[in-house]
């Protein structure tokens, strides 16, 4: 007999906590919001629990380059998963790129 998968559960894409962000690469002069921020936050998705209703620990999406850690549920029960930079291979190589944006903006502050 076949185990029949029960139905997918809401979830939310959301900006890394203390605990996926602490130890994870920050550039000098760049803002911490700028490192708890993910490429998909504030995405709502649907996730499907396994055999025994368990969700995912961890969410990959493009091609295992960014994690998404489970976190608590909220209060109505959809499922937060927070963008964890430590897990990220992308997140070095993203903090570069943001970097490069800051230093672009203060050497056009500079020039006006």
């Amino acid at each position: 007999m076949t185990t029949l998968l029960r139905g997918e559960v809401p979830a939310i894409l959301q900006a890394a906590e203390h605990a996926q962000y602490q130890g994870a690469y920050r550039p000098a002069g760049i803002p911490l919001a700028e490192v708890r921020r993910g490429p998909y936050d504030g995405t709502r998705i649907a996730v499907r629990p396994d055999a025994n209703g368990e969700l995912p620990t961890v969410l990959t999406m493009a091609n295992g380059r960014i994690v998404y850690e489970r976190d608590r549920p909220q209060p109505d029960g959809t499922a937060v998963y927070r963008y964890s930079p430590r897990l990220s291979p992308a997140h070095e190589g993203l903090m570069r790129a943001v970097a490069e944006v800051y230093a672009e903006h203060a050497l056009q502050r500079g020039q006006s």
